[in-house]
């Protein structure tokens, strides 16, 4: 799930890419209004996280103007205007959930898992594919009952291929969803992620595209 995070304190972002990322996001960071409306317009994001006090323009704008440009994707405010106004201007404007700061990060997370099933990408807890199951919430796997070990990695995409199975996922595709910008790729890195899944899951699991990409058939 690729998120963009929009927020100019530093420590706050820094904070909060690392624990998003933990969690298994792939996230982006910018710090201004510009910055956010350019990204959103070149590389639209499955999330947005969207501060309000930011340094160029109002986080209220950011949002108006995305939705004035038609994109639907699911927004929540991070801000420390807390009043009942501000929350209904937000809402009003077209974000789909608001947090006031100081916030508690399980609550942060337990958010954005609702944003992530109004997308329709996950309809609940649990992602099942024959006898695998994936945990959204506690990122546990198992195969036929028996636990999986995976890496944060490998759990990002194993996730991108069980929510869509039965398509094929291009090799920028899901690389997009387990790097951020910026991050050095190794060129072997995506096929050295699907060998290790392979190897834990089934060489059966996931097939190779040529020249496309890979995708988990539909069980």
């Amino acid at each position: 799930m690729r998120l963009l995070l929009v927020e100019d304190n530093p420590s706050l972002a820094d904070g909060l890419r690392e624990a998003l990322q933990d969690e298994g996001f792939a996230v982006n960071h910018v710090a201004t209004a510009g910055a956010a409306l350019a990204a959103l317009r070149s590389d639209p994001p499955d999330l947005l996280v969207l501060d309000l006090g930011l340094p160029d323009r109002d986080g209220l704008q950011v949002l108006r103007e995305l939705r004035s440009d038609g994109m639907r994707l699911p927004v929540l405010l991070l801000t420390a205007r807390d009043t009942i106004d501000d929350k209904v201007s937000g809402l009003d404007s077209g974000a789909d959930d608001y947090l006031a700061k100081p916030f508690d990060m399980a609550e942060l997370l337990a958010r954005l898992r609702v944003l992530e099933r109004r997308l329709g990408i996950q309809t609940q807890a649990t992602l099942t594919h024959g006898d695998i199951i994936l945990s959204t919430s506690s990122h546990d796997v198992s195969r036929a009952g028996q636990p999986v070990e995976l890496s944060r990695r490998e759990y990002m995409l194993l996730k991108s291929l069980l929510e869509n199975a039965g398509r094929v996922q291009t090799r920028d595709t899901l690389e997009s969803r387990l790097y951020s910008w910026g991050e050095e790729v190794a060129s072997n890195a995506l096929e050295v992620h699907i060998h290790n899944l392979r190897k834990k899951l089934g060489s059966e699991v996931i097939r190779t595209v040529r020249g496309v990409g890979y995708v988990m058939p539909a069980a």
